[in-house]
């Protein structure tokens, strides 16, 4: 008998959400047949997830918050073949399920649609020995994005102007650090804007830089922007943004394979899906290890190609 276990952040989302979803599940599971615990904070979703996969018996897990909490189950499930995952959305970022669709992530608050929903078995990003599902970047936007909390904290601040200060405050101190970056037969050596490895295609909220990545491929697409001035930096964001990076040829490079090695001399910043890691150097490659991940029926990935796409 399959066991459906939630995990919910109460801190994601609007005030009572979580209260609302405890509602919402009561009304998918009438006969009370799934559990349900909250978070108190970093590490417990990862925490209760383990707990949940102890016994070995079929179980589907539902990551029910943002990026983080996703990357904390998908953590504790990786691997083990009675175990699935999905991403209930009641964080500001949510970017994984960007790769169904505008309408197709609004499907995955369908509890009714997702207890019974196909699973499909996906890749995963290791880099040094924290997985990841979606995407891994290591430089400027990394450390944007893991400064993003510090300017969240101030008074009458919300997620866009913090966004908007911790990117000003990144250029300020420079866009470039020095990498020493391998992947593939590329060879690159000297100031490195940044290193970034997709699996999947959204990250930062809307950034969707390798429109060609796919879960579900056993390929990482990888993008190295090398040494910019803030005036190139200007010009070629936006084309990186919107997937656009081959009409930057002379600032952007690309490898399609199976990871890449990146060495400083200093401290470098690498966000995992949402999780922060600092070190002189990473190791980024395709796991070993895959997830069970579930949708709801009738929802399916959009690629670069389908007519969808050009509506996200």
């Amino acid at each position: 008998m399959m066991r459906h276990v939630f995990i919910i952040n109460p801190v994601a989302g609007p005030k009572n959400s979580a209260k609302a979803l405890l509602d919402r599940i009561e009304a998918a599971f009438p006969e009370g047949d799934f559990e349900a615990y909250t978070t108190a904070g970093a590490g417990d979703a990862g925490r209760l997830a383990f707990r949940a996969l102890e016994r070995g018996d079929p179980v589907r897990l539902y990551a029910c918050g943002g990026d983080g909490t996703l990357n904390e189950v998908v953590n504790a499930a990786a691997g083990k073949s009675w175990a699935a995952v999905t991403n209930v959305p009641m964080g500001t970022g949510n970017d994984f399920l960007r790769l169904f669709g505008r309408e197709g992530k609004k499907r995955f608050t369908d509890l009714i649609a997702l207890k019974d929903g196909p699973e499909s078995e996906y890749d995963l990003i290791d880099c040094n020995g924290l997985l990841g599902l979606d995407v891994v970047c290591v430089g400027v936007d990394a450390r944007v994005a893991a400064d993003v909390h510090r300017f969240k904290r101030l008074p009458f601040i919300g997620k866009k102007l913090a966004y908007i200060l911790s990117l000003i405050s990144t250029v300020l101190k420079g866009i470039v650090r020095p990498m020493e970056v391998e992947m593939g037969p590329i060879r690159h050596q000297g100031p490195t804007a940044l290193v970034c490895v997709c699996n999947g295609q959204y990250y930062g909220g809307g950034f969707r830089p390798a429109p060609e990545a796919r879960p579900d491929d056993g390929i990482l697409d990888i993008l190295l922007v090398g040494d910019v001035n803030l005036l190139q930096f200007a010009g070629c964001v936006g084309k990186y943004a919107k997937g656009r990076y081959k009409e930057c040829p002379r600032l952007v490079r690309d490898w399609h394979g199976a990871g890449v090695e990146i060495r400083s001399n200093q401290e470098l910043v690498s966000v995992v899906d949402g999780e922060v890691l600092r070190g002189t150097s990473f190791t980024i490659r395709l796991s070993e290890y895959k997830v069970n991940f579930f949708r709801p029926a009738g929802v399916e990935l959009l690629w670069e190609g389908t007519a969808a796409c050009a509506t996200l």
